[in-house]
């Protein structure tokens, strides 16, 4: 190599470092329930397309709201259609890209050192004493979707009065499966695939599915971000190599696409 050969490379080297790191391509608001799944889907495709994902996860209502504000997101991944319908109502969905792509089960979880004779799931469980002074956690009830499927499911089978004030709520799913699994509470609903994707909680029980609303996560592109990009990832969503990872994960599907896979 001649020496003007050797400046060049130098002087493209140089340039090259400084340039700053390359932004997300695609950035997903997404249920905090979702976050173990979703990691593993979005390194697949990453892997797959190249394309960088910044994944925003926390509770459906926060991110709704973020959303409404402002917030520079592409796509939103939503654990309640409640949420993904104040956005459509408020025009901010890039038209025809939402679909309703799973489904989840909700259950009672049991932490480390809980005791071993916990009541069943079902109609006069005596859920108070087995909390003994402890308390019940769960996402915010009137807010965020784990919480509002679970006081629902309490209400239908008669046991929400019983624990209505001996609650500890958090901003997220997650967050209220670490209060059970660090032992801070004694029991706490979530919902099945984060009890799954913690191995220091056990399951006392699922609620029955006819307890409370369905559980659906609609996905869609947000307004203004309509873009192949953000169609591809959502087609790749929907398609069977990411169906195969979110069933993998415990979640149950509800949409698919049939057609090639999305980054080909």
């Amino acid at each position: 190599m001649t020496a003007a050969a050797r400046v060049l490379v130098a002087a493209l080297l140089l340039a090259s470092l400084a340039l700053p790191a390359r932004a997300a391509d695609l950035t997903v608001f997404a249920a905090a329930s979702l976050k173990t799944a979703l990691d593993e889907v979005a390194d697949r495709y990453s892997d797959r397309t190249g394309t960088r994902l910044r994944l925003s996860y926390a509770g459906s209502s926060a991110l709704a709201r973020q959303i409404q504000q402002g917030a520079p997101a592409d796509l939103f991944f939503s654990a309640n259609p409640g949420w993904m319908d104040v956005l459509e109502a408020d025009g901010l969905l890039a038209p025809a890209s939402r679909r309703d792509l799973l489904s989840n089960r909700l259950a009672l979880i049991a932490g480390p050192g809980a005791r071993t004779d916990l009541p069943r799931i079902a109609p006069g469980a005596d859920l108070r004493g087995a909390l003994g002074d402890g308390r019940l956690s769960m996402a915010l009830v009137n807010a965020v979707p784990a919480g509002i499927y679970g006081k629902a499911a309490l209400q239908s089978l008669g046991l929400w009065d019983q624990v209505a004030d001996r609650l500890a709520q958090s901003d997220n799913v997650r967050a209220a499966l670490r209060l059970v699994a660090l032992g801070e509470t004694p029991l706490g609903v979530v919902y099945a695939t984060d009890a799954a994707a913690e191995p220091k909680v056990r399951v006392i029980g699922l609620f029955p599915p006819d307890s409370h609303p369905p559980i659906r996560y609609p996905v869609a592109i947000i307004a203004g971000a309509d873009r192949p990009q953000a169609r591809d990832f959502l087609a790749f969503l929907s398609g069977p190599q990411a169906g195969a990872l979110f069933a993998a994960h415990g979640f149950t599907l509800t949409a698919t696409e049939t057609g090639p896979e999305a980054g080909e």
